[in-house]
């Protein structure tokens, strides 16, 4: 069983956590995405699909 000395530290690294997840990796993900999908889409126009517009 645990005891409030073992609580306390394991708190602490799951806020730090938390706050990592939350500040730095969630956004960076996001931003890695949105960049990967609009690179994919520029390098299909450039060579596969053409400009976007009437054909």
């Amino acid at each position: 069983m645990p005891n409030d000395t073992d609580i306390a530290p394991r708190k602490s690294q799951e806020t730090r956590l938390l706050l990592f997840l939350l500040i730095f990796l969630f956004p960076l993900l996001s931003i890695a995405l949105v960049g990967g999908y609009g690179f994919i889409v520029w390098i299909s126009q450039l060579t596969f699909l053409g400009p976007p517009g009437p054909s």
